[in-house]
């Protein structure tokens, strides 16, 4: 691999801003860069479904020799604060300023895809056909894997390039999530002169979430109050909140339990003022599972074996494009690539890790094209 070229190509990217909804500009330098590469690149149309100024940046290079087709996938969003990016390197480590984020969270992980094609190709080591999907919105929620257009992919297996940690950790499992949306009607009143006639959505949705079960609830679920929002005033008894919450769990009928009884705290404790409630939920991802006798793992394991790293699996507590690409009938993995301190302004990836996280995916696509 070229160090040089890698940790240059990396700092151009993070310094080309791309918080999420604002990816424009990167697509369309990622574009040219795939098609340097001999990539057959499309821009698709998940922008105007995500309020993004863009959309996916998808690319297939032919291979040089016949095997199943493998996809790379990162994304292209960036939390905040993510605009005006000045790296620095001290002792091999590569940081920003210390005023914004870094964005190697993921663009660590789209410049060790580039690197490792481009070091193939120099090396005119055969491979089969290679597919990447660069993402919008990512951080916002997965809106440009949601809204991927599947079949137009033709792999089986994907590697997603987004975890933090030591390169050899490979997430075999995610949990799904379900959101909860409450709109908690009350009555109002003046708080001085009449309060006994209102009813106080914000004493409603007190004791709605003081009954809920939340937080970590066992070892594989998980349930959080996001936002509550309501009031004007002091002297004015709160006749309007909403609310915001999540449940997480890698099973589903403890999913769908914790749900059910978030839902039944909210309509009980409304029955039970005087209130009204319009309260949603809806799955924002589901769950996924690899066995770990799965084809992925041992092309993944051999990869590990060709850099001279030990595959470690892990389960994660979080949602990533991975739970989305497996719900949409493609085995997924995340790969972790050694980035750390994500989403603060302390995030930092060393070079070292950078250079083997792109000698992982060549090893990758050498291992799943070999017959």
């Amino acid at each position: 691999m070229n160090r040089e070229r890698l940790v240059n190509e990396f700092i151009e990217m993070v310094k080309i801003s791309s918080v999420t909804g604002m990816e424009g500009r990167f697509a369309k330098v990622l574009e040219e860069k795939l098609k340097a590469l001999g990539f057959e690149v499309y821009i698709d149309n998940a922008g105007e479904k995500a309020g993004c100024d863009t959309g996916n940046v998808v690319g297939k290079l032919k291979g040089s020799k016949n095997g199943p087709a493998v996809l790379f996938g990162a994304h292209m969003d960036t939390v905040s604060p993510g605009t005006n990016i000045q790296p620095v390197i001290r002792d091999g480590i590569i940081y920003s300023d210390g005023t914004t984020i870094l964005g190697s969270d993921d663009k660590a992980g789209i410049a060790a895809i580039l690197e490792a094609v481009r070091y193939l190709k120099e090396q005119n080591i055969p491979h089969g056909d290679i597919e990447v999907a660069f993402t919008i919105a990512e951080e916002g929620g997965m809106f440009g894997a949601k809204n991927l257009d599947y079949g137009r992919l033709s792999s089986k297996m994907a590697f997603i390039l987004d975890s933090g940690g030591d390169i050899g950790g490979v997430i075999i499992q995610g949990p799904a999530q379900i959101k909860i949306f409450s709109n908690i009607k009350g009555r109002s009143a003046h708080a001085g002169v009449s309060p006994e006639a209102g009813v106080s959505a914000i004493q409603v949705a007190a004791h709605a979430i003081a009954g809920m079960k939340l937080l970590r609830i066992d070892p594989e679920t998980t349930a959080n109050v996001g936002t509550i929002k309501g009031g004007t005033t002091t002297n004015v008894v709160c006749d309007f909140v909403e609310t915001s919450f999540e449940a997480r769990s890698h099973n589903q009928e403890k999913l769908e339990a914790q749900t059910a009884h978030m839902l039944a705290c909210i309509k009980d404790t409304c029955a039970a003022f005087g209130a009204q409630d319009e309260t949603t939920h809806y799955l924002n991802y589901p769950a996924f599972t690899i066995p770990k006798d799965a084809a992925i793992l041992k092309v993944t394991e051999s990869a590990m074996n060709r850099i001279g790293r030990r595959m470690e699996l892990k389960s994660t507590g979080g949602g990533s494009d991975t739970n989305i690409m497996s719900g949409n009938g493609i085995q997924a993995v995340t790969l972790a690539i050694g980035m750390n301190n994500v989403h603060t302004t302390s995030e930092n990836i060393a070079i070292s890790d950078l250079l083997k996280t792109a000698e992982l995916v060549s090893a990758i696509i050498q291992e799943a094209g070999m017959e």
